[in-house]
């Protein structure tokens, strides 16, 4: 009986404007807040490489950016994420190049209209470096530093009799972090452009997540591969926060007497929330792939997961459809029954959107677990 009335009273019309519109802004936040990542470097570090990766595309993938030996890039080119389209990777032009030179770069580059810069260098490091990072703090803006392809330094020092992984990693931090102490010694990631899953990818997402503000946090979530375990379970906790206003948008609509308004509104909202997590979680057919490739276990490609997507649209169709005629029935009641039909539908979606959300997550992490990625 509690439960019942505590359903009714966050689901109830009678809380009025506020109630759906706090609804439809936890799930704005979740999916349409814009995210502006910008990418910046040196040429050839592995910058479009990065790019790719991040948003789960092969170099010569349609909608790719051109990589090469050679510079490419020769004007900011935004490449929109191609799942949660609020977030944009900038791609910007090599610094330090006879077109793009130090002392004009950041005017040309407009700083001001990214939320966060990503310096990336490879090798020895360079003036251009820390002109960039000390144009980036003036403009009151972060930036991260990641010292890019650490999979050849290894390759390279594995030769010796002296090689020693962890000392190898530590000595190329350092010499990055002594470069970097005129504007205030920050933290140095290692990656390898091309396999996310290898070296800080999880702790630089980690760092840049805790320096967002707020509302930015779930949007560079939703978008970062599913490199690891740690990176799933963040991503869960955001998809469950947005629960509780997408089934207040659900009871909103059911509270009006208009006949199959509440089911076909339902459908697109658990199809639309299900759909983003099947992405976010890696589940589809082209990050399987991917993900296969990068850990030499050929077998995760064949773990197709569509058909589970589609068992839960199945499912809540059925679950929506029986519950759009009693709510359409109480609704015809002025006051008490719209308040009932509110709860119905409120019930009927939150219970479907978190068993749902359940059930892709536990998928996901048999995946990782099979990739060997805990």
């Amino acid at each position: 009986m509690t439960s019942q009335r505590s359903d009714e009273s966050a689901a109830s019309p009678a809380s009025g404007e506020p109630t759906l519109q706090r609804a439809q802004e936890e799930i704005d936040r979740l999916f349409n807040v814009s995210l502006s990542i910008a990418v910046t470097g040196e040429t050839g570090v592995g910058k479009s490489t990065f790019i790719n990766t991040f948003r789960n595309l092969d170099d010569e993938d349609e909608g790719a950016a051109k990589t090469g030996v050679n510079e490419t890039t020769t004007e900011p080119a935004a490449y929109t994420h191609p799942t949660m389209p609020n977030v944009k990777l900038w791609d910007l032009p090599g610094v330090g190049t006879p077109k793009f030179q130090a002392n004009t770069y950041a005017k040309e580059m407009k700083f001001d209209r990214f939320d966060f810069f990503l310096i990336i260098s490879s090798g020895r490091f360079t003036e251009n470096n820390l002109m960039l990072a000390k144009e980036i703090q003036k403009r009151k803006k972060q930036f991260y530093f990641i010292r890019s392809k650490i999979d050849f330094d290894i390759l390279n020092e594995q030769s010796k009799r002296s090689f020693n992984r962890e000392t190898t990693l530590s000595k190329i931090r350092r010499y990055c972090e002594e470069n970097l102490k005129d504007v205030g010694n920050p933290k140095v990631f290692l990656l390898n452009c091309k396999n996310l899953t290898a070296f800080d990818f999880e702790e630089l997402v980690k760092t840049i997540n805790s320096e967002l503000p707020q509302h930015k946090q779930d949007a560079l979530l939703l978008s970062v591969p599913v490199s690891s375990v740690a990176i799933l379970e963040e991503k869960v906790k955001s998809f469950e926060k947005v629960i509780w206003g997408a089934a207040s948008l659900s009871a909103g609509i059911a509270a009006a007497p208009v006949p199959g308004l509440s089911s076909v509104c339902d459908m697109a909202i658990v199809g639309s929330f299900f759909t983003k997590c099947y992405h976010a979680f890696g589940l589809d057919d082209k990050s399987l792939e991917k993900l296969s490739v990068l850990v030499n276990k050929p077998h995760l490609k064949t773990l197709e997961k569509s058909s589970l997507l589609k068992g839960l649209a199945q499912t809540s169709a059925l679950k929506l459809g029986a519950s759009a005629l009693g709510e359409f029935l109480c609704s015809l009641v002025p006051g008490p029954g719209s308040v009932a039909a509110a709860a119905i539908s409120f019930t009927t979606t939150r219970g479907l959107l978190q068993k749902g959300l359940k059930e892709l997550a536990d998928e996901a992490r048999k995946v990782l677990r099979e990739a060997g990625l805990e």
